[in-house]
């Protein structure tokens, strides 16, 4: 009789988060937990070939074997680049600060 193991599959969106719990075969991987899911039915915006997925919020393969009580994570696309925005923030922090330049005589 094969070994089975319990994971949680979880992806979410701004207004909800979809948490499901899956028993699968022992030696599973993060594709085939997804696949069981229900996930790429229930939301068309998920794209494997564009989201990245992850186990406890670390990057993992799709060919990633799982472990028992494992957390699989479907991750979306960054709405804004983060090292572009904190361009941005330094930019206007540099117009926004005063002092230390110029003296009055």
């Amino acid at each position: 009789m094969a070994e089975s193991i319990t994971v949680e599959i979880v992806y979410a969106r701004p207004d909800v988060q979809d948490v499901v719990q899956q028993t699968l075969a022992e030696g599973s991987t993060v594709i085939q937990a997804i696949e069981a899911s229900g996930f790429l039915g229930k939301y068309p915006e998920i794209d494997l070939k564009k989201n990245k997925l992850g186990i406890f919020a670390k990057l993992a393969k799709a060919d990633t074997p799982l472990r028992d009580r494992d957390r699989v994570e479907i991750y979306r696309p960054l709405i804004a680049d983060p090292k572009e925005v904190r361009k941005q923030r330094a930019a206007e922090g540099k117009v926004m600060k005063k002092g230390g330049g110029e003296t009055e005589a």
